[in-house]
């Protein structure tokens, strides 16, 4: 774009004019929708609420049950259509609830070069009885596990398809435990076999400046208040999380706290690695045969997708 000059000043002609506005148009598109704002739009809600209702097809996927391997080799393929870089991290694990040893897995998919700046983790693992069940007569069933373990999976599932398609600015590694929910009720030692396993055998260099944990995220009526132990030893991670919530309009992102919850994000604090608990606790199907994929939404996955681009690609 130019101007010519009389005697009487700049004067931009009409041709100038219309070049110029065609300028300022491309230049505002650019920053509302070039960028990183495509990020806003491309967490597919029907394809990780889809990834959530493949697991639950499976049924009990705990280890031990007969569809345990399935599962595991399923996630396994779905995470090498992304990366290269994946393996599985295997453990011995107890199913305390039916006092039974098996093998356990966790799944680790690494995306980006260089060391590893952010885990995004949940457990893929459903547990074994339905122990809250309202009906005496279901809790000794296995329960579907929709929110409690698939809806964090779907949507981590989903990333890592966003991650392959638009490398990460930093180094991820989306962690899948097992032998989360094996434990018995009030024996906090029994529960988060898969992560206790993984923070001790992960070697010193590896020192991560934030891990994002899943856990039952997929609720059709979501409300995730601030856990208490996230809010202590990562404050700065939890800011940003409720701040780019904030800034995308999701009030189920709520800034009060509520909750100090033993979950997979404490072995990874004990390591100094500051985790954050993203969770849904009042959920009045935890642990019963009603948790079902008809409990949880597309659009809730998708909040909580959105939220994880943005935190790892920019917040512009």
């Amino acid at each position: 774009m130019f101007c010519r000059q009389n005697n009487y000043g700049f004067i931009m002609k009409s041709k100038t004019i219309s070049r110029f506005f065609l300028c300022i148009t491309i230049v505002t598109v650019f920053f509302l929708f070039g960028g990183n704002q495509p990020v806003l739009s491309q967490f597919n809600k029907e394809r990780a609420f889809k990834y959530l209702k493949q697991q639950c097809n499976f049924g009990p996927r705990y280890p031990g049950s007969e569809n345990h391997k399935k599962m595991r080799d399923f996630l396994v393929a779905e995470l090498r259509q992304y990366t290269n870089r994946v393996k599985t991290q295997p453990f011995m694990a107890v199913n305390y609830l039916e006092n039974k040893r098996a093998q356990g897995f966790n799944v680790i998919a690494s995306f980006g070069e260089g060391k590893t700046e952010l885990i995004l983790c949940a457990h893929w693992d459903s547990r074994p009885k339905a122990d809250h069940d309202p009906s005496a007569a279901n809790r000794d069933k296995p329960m579907p596990a929709a929110n409690d373990g698939a809806s964090g999976v779907a949507v981590l599932l989903e990333i890592a398809r966003y991650l392959k398609t638009t490398p990460p600015p930093i180094p991820v590694d989306i962690v899948l435990f097992d032998a989360e929910d094996m434990g018995r009720e009030a024996h906090e030692n029994e529960f988060l076999q898969g992560s206790r396993f993984f923070a001790e055998n992960i070697s010193y260099s590896y020192k991560p400046s934030a891990a994002i944990l899943l856990d039952m995220v997929g609720d059709r009526e979501l409300q995730f208040y601030v856990e208490e132990n996230s809010k202590k030893f990562a404050p700065d991670v939890v800011d940003r999380i409720w701040s780019i919530a904030e800034r995308l309009g999701f009030p189920e992102f709520v800034r009060k706290t509520r909750y100090a919850m033993t979950d997979d994000h404490i072995p990874l604090i004990k390591t100094g690695i500051p985790a954050v608990d993203i969770i849904d606790f009042d959920y009045p199907y935890w642990h019963t045969i009603e948790d079902t994929p008809d409990k949880c939404s597309p659009e809730s996955l998708e909040k909580v997708g959105r939220v994880l681009l943005q935190y790892i690609y920019g917040e512009k």
